[in-house]
């Protein structure tokens, strides 16, 4: 009981701090707390027109309903690979640029190189599909004029399901990697320089100062953005894939989230979509909880 009236002095004593966290408290309970009350759709047979509670409940005959059909295993593996995909190849890849700009002396081309990588970001998904568009078109794009140059035929890239991916993951990085290794060159900027003096003194190679220095100073940071990146492991950028997907390539570019998409918005199943939704998140929660509880067992490094 002690302990609460303490609590209470100090909340009265900063009353103004906490004045200022309603906004953001209210925000959480109204859009994102708020409609999980119409999660439960997701076990009825929803009808707009009965409203939630009014409509007949079915269990879990809209689950068994999407793991018995035929596009489950197509729609499961395509999310699964493009994560894997993107956790592999893209997760790497603004560490390793954060570490080549605090190496360039230079400060000049330090701040051009950081400019050219993060303007990407800043670019509108439906201008960069439009660029892969122009930049990939079998008779006119500059890659299949290369191509051709060098007497290779043209590719029809965005109409193909072998190249889906890479294509999608390729821009992705080129997109998003200077952005992402902001916090990765904040965290380095903290280390100690002492560290890197000691270092050059004992005569340990700038390969070594950055493999002993330079990523474990980094490591709890990696830890985080892993664990973040495992959490939405199955969110795989379901607007640019919408954008990019076609019937061509329909069968590498069909993801659960444009599942969710043509079935719910378009198709107006709404329990269906919601049903499926919840197993999607339903899976990056058990990930984030898995990976979180190793993390902190393992590097003693944790989001809780």
């Amino acid at each position: 009981m002690e302990n609460w009236r303490r609590a209470w002095k100090r909340a009265l004593s900063r009353y103004d701090l906490y004045l200022m966290l309603l906004l953001p408290v209210a925000w959480y309970v109204v859009f994102q707390y708020g409609p999980m009350y119409g999660v439960q759709i997701a076990f009825r047979d929803y009808i707009p027109v009965k409203g939630i509670t009014g409509s007949d409940w079915v269990g879990f005959d809209n689950f068994d309903r999407f793991f018995s059909s035929y596009y489950f295993g197509r729609l499961l593996w395509n999310t699964v690979s493009i994560s894997l995909l993107s956790l592999l190849i893209a997760f790497p890849i603004p560490i390793l640029l954060a570490l080549l700009v605090t190496e360039i002396r230079s400060q000049r081309f330090k701040k051009l190189l950081q400019n050219i990588t993060y303007m990407p970001h800043f670019i509108s998904v439906v201008v960069i599909v439009g660029m892969l568009q122009l930049f990939l078109d079998p008779k006119s794009g500059f890659v299949n004029l290369i191509l051709n140059a060098f007497g290779f035929e043209s590719v029809p890239f965005m109409e193909s399901e072998g190249w889906f991916k890479t294509i999608l993951v390729g821009s992705n990085i080129w997109q998003n990697m200077g952005w992402a290794s902001i916090i990765y060159i904040a965290a380095l900027s903290g280390i100690n320089p002492h560290l890197y003096e000691a270092a050059m003194v004992d005569g340990a190679s700038r390969l070594r100062r950055l493999w002993h220095i330079s990523l474990p100073g980094i490591t709890p940071i990696m830890i985080i953005m892993l664990i973040l990146d495992v959490g939405a492991f199955m969110n795989v950028g379901f607007e640019k894939i919408l954008l990019m997907q076609n019937d061509l390539n329909r069968g590498a570019s069909d993801v659960i989230q444009t599942f969710i998409y043509n079935n719910g918005i378009l198709q107006g199943d709404f329990s269906y979509s919601a049903a499926v939704g919840l197993f999607n998140s339903a899976i990056n929660f058990t990930l984030l909880v898995l990976i979180n509880g190793y993390a902190r067992r393992k590097a003693e490094t944790s989001l809780w």
